[in-house]
Parts: C-alpha cells; structure tokens; sequence
C-alpha cells in the first residue's frame, strides 16, 4: 500500500508526461533482434486514462493534446489525428467516472480496453476518410494489444493519487 501523494500538477501531469513521451521515443528506435522489431503501443493512452479517472483538471486537455500533436509528429501521422484520439478517450472516461470509480482492478482494465478501442477506431475512421484507405488491421491489431497490456501503469497511476483530493470521490 503506498502513501498518499500531493496533487500538484507537475506530480500527477507533468512526470507521467515526460515518461510516456520517452518511453515512446525509446520503443521507436529501430532496433531488430531476430527480424522483430519493439511493438509500438500507445504509452500516452495509460496516462490519459488514469487522468481521467484521478480528478477532472483544466490542465490534463491541454497535456494530451502535446502529447497527441508529439505523437504526429514522431510517428509521421496526419497532424491532430493522435490528439483527437486521446481527446476522445478522456472525454469518455471523464463522462462516465462517477461509474467506474470504486471498481475492480479487472473492471478498469476493462473499461481501459474499451476506451482504448474506442480511440483506435477514431482514429482508424479519421485516417481512412483523410486517406481513402484503411490502415493495416493484423498491425493496428497488435498495436492495439501492446496497448491495453500498459494498463498495469495507469493502474499505478491512479492508485497513486486517487485519493489525494476527496472533493473528486
């Protein structure tokens, strides 16, 4: 059982931030070993989930939406495609907070599989309208996968400092 945080923004926002975006940056170097290169989840997606669970903040809009234009650009994707995405996911998890706080472990990542999908598939319908194509399914597919294994992390995150502000219980 770990203690208590502050809720200052730069501890519950502004570290997880920068760890994402590195980690990100670290598993888009492109190694192979054996011909298999590091999967490329979407290590934002764990921060923006436990966000929205921890406390609604003014602060947390404006984080996804640099770490979704960052993804852009490091991934070469349309601009504001990841942004919108995260976006998305937070909105949702913020509208249907007061449901899921207090359940189980098994629960939320539940529900982060879902949020996760559901961001997937905006950004899958937002790629295939701007490109006339869809992206590769077996590949978002494992992207996919690789994503909602980082629930551990938001898990983390969130026990951290869900009850570091008893005006959002």
């Amino acid at each position: 059982m770990s203690a208590v945080r502050s809720l200052e923004p730069w501890r519950w926002i502004g570290v997880p931030m920068l760890q994402v975006l590195g980690v990100t940056i670290l598993f888009g170097i492109p190694l192979r070993i054996w011909g298999l290169q590091l999967p490329e989840p979407v290590f934002p997606m764990a921060a923006v989930f436990a966000w929205g669970v921890i406390r609604p903040s003014v602060i947390a809009p404006a984080a996804i939406v640099l770490m979704g234009l960052l993804l852009d650009v490091f991934w070469g994707g349309p601009f504001g495609l990841w942004a919108l995405c995260l976006l998305v996911a937070y909105g949702v998890v913020l509208a249907s907070r007061s449901m899921i706080s207090g359940q189980g472990r098994a629960a939320l990542w539940g529900f982060y599989a879902v949020v996760t999908a559901l961001a997937f598939g905006v950004g899958v319908i937002v790629a295939g309208v701007k490109d006339k194509n869809l992206p590769g399914l077996i590949p978002l597919a494992w992207q996919y996968l690789a994503t909602i294994v980082l629930y551990p992390f938001a898990n983390r995150l969130i026990e951290m400092f869900e009850d570091a502000d008893v005006r959002f219980r």
